[in-house]
């Protein structure tokens, strides 16, 4: 620890003596300084023992040093050493009655103690302090990369928080929280999600510290990662500010755990190559190639129900990476197995069927969707699901995700499901503005020979659709004899050039009589 006026008034060689506030001699000392100014205060920085012999102090003059003494406190001087023997056979009273009075230690210094002594005791003391702090830093060190090599991050934690004696967080990419120690911390760990948000939109290295009523200790946040884009955060909570040894090992545990993050990110580059060529082989129909491939990495993924996901994103990657950090949080802490293969502005992910993962896609899309409506803004990523699948399937899933993916663009959705299209109606895949296109197309002769005032072909054609063919009924919900009716669709045949005995053609002009809101 730094010395204190306790340590130097019992420094053996020093013989000061105390005259005034010995029950404050236990405050640290910064610095010894002399000076002889009447007002020393605008040369004090603050925990400073200030040596004096009173050459130009009036010290018998209890008003003058009830001022002098008031300001030394209010600068921050810890302590006043005064020499006897120079100016003043012993201290006047009126500087001891003004000492007691504001609490500012008073020490003796005897004439055969130079200020020179003192001087060097405190700076060997702050030395020697500041040795124990860097020789206490490198033993940390040491000691947090051993728990790294042998248990890995949780290892660390543990370490770390022994050696600042508090507690210690990780927090992944997406601010959840990985792993705490001691396990108590967990819940305090879990109240500074939103502070880890707030610090990774700042780029890294950040950090910030959090306190006050709501918390029960002072926090550290710090963030993790080389890139512009924080990976991960780490917390360290205490009870009072770090000094120079816990410093030193918080330093030493970020420096560590970003090797371990970028390390991390580089297998995880690595295990995305591998996820592209599984991923090539169940779309090719060779699963079982596909198996060996994965190994343990992917294996009991590819033996389960599994989902398939395409994800699309518009000029902005910000969509696909706020997604990926999502469902590889969501798998992390589920401990599932999920294989994400970025594709240029696409992601294609495939997750266990029920699983965390699945379920933080749906959670993703809900939150972009009321975003979206909050702003009222069109959103730059579509996501299209499957339906469960296994290995055989997996082509047909992909075909099935970005069938439903198609559909989420057309709609103005974040997300589509394929299960929401088989269970639904085909119409609402009408309204696309080339199937409009080509239903005006087809129907525009029909229109034109009705806007002419010869009779309702267009009417007739959808009464006689929607009866499937029978005369009698159609010709009776249009009010005409069925012969007029049987003449109508004879000239739709005519305008046409096509046969209503083709069922291709009938569905066609249904179709485009319903996407033309004419049905």
């Amino acid at each position: 620890m730094p010395p204190t006026l306790a340590s130097l008034v019992h420094h053996s060689a020093l013989k000061l003596t105390v005259r005034a506030g010995e029950d404050r001699l236990d405050v640290p000392v910064r610095w010894a300084h002399v000076s002889e100014l009447a007002d020393p205060v605008p040369y004090m920085e603050g925990g400073e023992l200030l040596l004096i012999t009173a050459l130009k102090l009036d010290a018998e003059n209890p008003e003058a040093m009830r001022r002098y003494v008031k300001r030394l406190v209010g600068a921050g001087v810890v302590g006043l050493g005064f020499a006897v023997g120079v100016n003043y056979e012993d201290i006047p009273d009126a500087l001891v009655e003004a000492a007691e009075a504001e609490g500012l230690p008073l020490l003796e210094v005897p004439r055969r103690t130079p200020f020179l002594a003192i001087s060097k005791a405190v700076s060997a003391a702050i030395a020697a302090d500041q040795y124990r702090a860097v020789t206490a830093g490198f033993a940390a060190q040491r000691e947090l990369t051993r728990q790294a090599l042998a248990e890995g991050p949780e290892g660390l934690l543990t370490a770390l928080a022994a050696q600042v004696d508090g507690w210690a967080a990780l927090y992944d990419a997406s601010g959840a929280v990985v792993a705490t120690a001691p396990e108590w911390a967990g819940r305090r760990a879990a109240r500074l999600t939103a502070d880890v948000e707030r610090l990774r939109e700042r780029p890294a290295p950040a950090s910030s510290v959090v306190g006050g009523p709501e918390h029960e200790d002072r926090v550290e946040l710090h963030s993790l990662g080389t890139g512009r884009r924080p990976r991960a955060a780490l917390a360290v909570g205490t009870a009072a500010a770090l000094g120079t040894a816990e410093r030193y090992a918080v330093h030493s545990a970020i420096a560590l755990l970003t090797l371990i993050t970028e390390r991390s990110r580089s297998l995880h580059a690595a295990e995305q190559r591998i996820g592209a060529a599984v991923l090539r082989m169940l779309l090719a129909g060779q699963p079982d190639h596909a198996r060996a491939v994965a190994g343990d990495l992917y294996g009991q993924l590819l033996d389960a129900p599994f989902r398939i996901l395409v994800a699309e994103s518009g000029a902005a990657q910000a969509g696909l990476t706020g997604l990926t950090e999502a469902v590889e949080a969501a798998a992390a802490r589920a401990g599932e197995a999920v294989l994400l293969v970025p594709e240029g502005q696409r992601l294609v992910v495939l997750a266990a069927d029920g699983g965390a993962a699945v379920a933080s896609c749906g959670e993703y899309a809900a939150d972009r969707e009321a975003a979206r409506k909050a702003t009222a803004e069109e959103d730059d990523i579509v996501l299209g699901l499957s339906a469960p699948a296994g290995p055989i399937a997996a082509a047909a899933a992909y075909k099935q995700a970005e069938q439903s993916l198609s559909v989420a663009r057309r709609r103005g959705r974040v997300l589509v499901e394929h299960e929401q299209l088989a269970a639904g109606s085909v119409l609402p895949l009408l309204a696309d503005d080339a199937v409009r296109a080509f239903a005006d197309g087809l129907l525009r002769a029909l229109h034109e020979h009705d806007a002419t005032g010869r009779g309702d072909l267009v009417a007739s054609l959808r009464a006689w659709l929607s009866r499937h063919g029978q005369w009698d009924a159609a010709a009776a919900d249009l009010g005409v004899h069925r012969h007029t009716l049987r003449y109508r669709m004879r000239r739709v045949e005519e305008i046409l050039g096509r046969s209503l005995d083709d069922p291709d053609v009938r569905m066609e002009l249904w179709l485009a009589l319903k996407a033309t809101g004419t049905e």
